[in-house]
Order: C-alpha cells, then sequence, then structure tokens
C-alpha cells in the first residue's frame, strides 16, 4: 500500500489531536482516550537523540504512522532540538504493510554527514517501532537500498539495532562488525552471520555480542533459528587475561526450542572469540559454574561455519579445563 505523506498528513491533521511534551511546554489537557507516543529528535549539536511525548486520539494504525511521521518532519523554534525529518531530505513516499515500513527518501539524504546520519536513522526507527505497531523499518534512497559507508545494505532495523546506554538516548557510540552464531532448523548445527551494528561505547562490545545471541536473528531470515533461550538474561560480564566470564541466569540452560545447551554454549564461545582480546569464554549460571560448563571454550581454527556451509557441532570445539 503506497501513500502520499503530504496528503495523508492533512487528512490526519482534521481527525488527531497531537500535544507535544518535554521538548515544548503547553498548557492543554491530554485529550481523553489517547494514547501516548515517543517522538526522538536530534539535539542541535548532532551529537545524541532525546525524546518528547505526543498523544494521539486515533486508533488506526496507518494514521498512527502518519502522525508519528508527521511528528518527525515537525520543526519548532522555542525547542532545542532537529526534526530527523526535516534535514535537508524528504521523504518521498512509503509503504506500511504487515508491521513493516519502507521509507523512501529523497537523494539528499546521502549528503548527510556519517555520524548524522545515523543518529538520524535512530531517532526514525526508534519513534517507529516504538509506537507497537512497526516491527521493522527499512530505507530506500530515491527507490534503492540505503547503503552504510562500507557500501553494504542497511537492510530492514528495529529498535534493538540501536544499542544506548539509558533506554532513550544514543550518547558516545561505535560501530561494530560482529560474527553471531545462530542454529539451523534442526538444532543440530550453528551457521554463522555477520552483522554492522552501533553500539554505546558505556556497554562492552561483549555484553552487546551476547545480548545480540539472546535477541535471536531479526526478522527470522530463512534458514536461521535462535541458538540461545531468548528468556536467558545476562546477570553480569567481564574479560580477564584473555578470559571472557559470562554469567548468565538460569534460564541459559534450558534448551531454545530443539538446540541442545552444549549448542547453545559453542555459539556463546564462538561469537565471543572472534573479538579482539577475547581468547577463551567460561559460562556461569546464577555465579556458579554448573557441571555441565565446567571448563572454558576456545575456538578451534579449524570450526569455520559460513553462511552456506553448515558444520555439525560435535567435536568442533576445543576444551580446556579450568
Amino acid at each position: 500500500m503506497r501513500n502520499d505523506i503530504l496528503k495523508k498528513f492533512i487528512c490526519i491533521l482534521t481527525i488527531v489531536s497531537l500535544f507535544m511534551m518535554s521538548a515544548c511546554s503547553h498548557e492543554e489537557p491530554v485529550p481523553e482516550g489517547a494514547d501516548k507516543y515517543l517522538v526522538y529528535y536530534i539535539n542541535n549539536e548532532e551529537t545524541r537523540t532525546g525524546n518528547y511525548e505526543i498523544y494521539l486520539t486515533t486508533k488506526d494504525p496507518d494514521e498512527i504512522v502518519a502522525a508519528l511521521l508527521d511528528a518527525l518532519a515537525k520543526k519548532s523554534e522555542k525547542a532545542q532540538f532537529k526534526a530527523p525529518l526535516s534535514m535537508g531530505f524528504t521523504v518521498l513516499d512509503y509503504t506500511f504493510e504487515d508491521g513493516r515500513l519502507s521509507l523512501n527518501m529523497s537523494s539528499e539524504y546521502k549528503n548527510l554527514v556519517f555520524t548524522t546520519e545515523v543518529l538520524v536513522r535512530a531517532a526514525i526507527v526508534r519513534t517507529l517501532c516504538g509506537s507497537g505497531l512497526v516491527d521493522t523499518v527499512d530505507f530506500t534512497v530515491e527507490g534503492k537500498p540505503l547503503k552504510d559507508h562500507s557500501g553494504f545494505e542497511v537492510g530492514d532495523m528495529n529498535a534493538s539495532t540501536f544499542i544506548s546506554n539509558d533506554g532513550n538516548e544514543i550518547n558516545t557510540y561505535e560501530e561494530a562488525d560482529i560474527r553471531l552464531y545462530f542454529a539451523s532448523a534442526d538444532g543440530n548445527y550453528l551457521i554463522s552471520v555477520y552483522r554492522n551494528k552501533f553500539y554505546s561505547t558505556s556497554m562492552p562490545l561483549e555484553r552487546f555480542v551476547v545480548d545480540e545471541l539472546i535477541a535471536g536473528p531479526a526478522g527470522r531470515p530463512s534458514g536461521l533459528y535462535p541458538s540461545v533461550n531468548p528468556s536467558t538474561s545476562v546477570l553480569s560480564i567481564s574479560t580477564k587475561d584473555g578470559v571472557c566470564y559470562v554469567n548468565l541466569s538460569s534460564d541459559f540452560l534450558i534448551p531454545a526450542g530443539n538446540v541442545p545447551t552444549s549448542v547453545s554454549v559453542h555459539a556463546i564461545a564462538n561469537s565471543l572469540v572472534d573479538l579482539p582480546g577475547v581468547d577463551k569464554v567460561q559460562i556461569l549460571v546464577d555465579g556458579a559454574v554448573p557441571e555441565l560448563l565446567e571448563s572454558s571454550y576456545e575456538l578451534d581454527t579449524g570450526m569455520v561455519i559460513g553462511i552456506e556451509e553448515a558444520l555439525e557441532i560435535e567435536g568442533s570445539g576445543e576444551v580446556s579445563g579450568k
């Protein structure tokens, strides 16, 4: 379903009550039956994102998405922020269907400097995905898939694509190319995939990698399945003398579907030892080492698992006692 943004916005303004909070003052009461939504913006220095609240009375998903896009394009002379959709480019058109929103930007989008472009994407994606209606957001420029500064297609994004240290802002961040190991359909194989994401430097990269594994393959791409129980929580994580100590909740010992715990161990170990400074991984559960995991797992260089070539896990990991 292709929508004309300007036409949709005119329609929205006649039926939607939109009130800003935090970013600009208001004295009007919240409309009865209105729902609250967060709209993310970029500070004037273009170094971080923040958010303010709006209230919408409409319950129609298409109208809510249109209203949020309208809010993302609103400038305010009083508020000390920049609207992400009013930074020198325009949204030519968009489609919203089955939880997937695709935004088609004008060619001027490519003129954004690298760090600003990341913040623009973060603000837009977190606003739309935070609505509870949009699962993923995809960007195109003049109809062509958006590519990052390395030349790779950005693809579908969700709120977890942009990891922040406080849930509200992206402060100091870095780009990371990581390799994650997910499970095959039968749970007996691991398949490695590369991901390019941004994370807050206040978060250890090791923690970021484990969180990404627990979150599972975004959008469930064909052939990839969770390799770690998604109910698992990371209690703590630290690296010392080349050993990464990962303390997980007891949910980790509950198999994820048909994936045995031993495969989950290798998924975490192999993903972490690919990072600089990590040679071995010791997994703890609730602060203790279960009998099942009375070892550190070291990557066997002969274990190279590609997206098109899945090798059996059994016997692939080198185990050294602690």
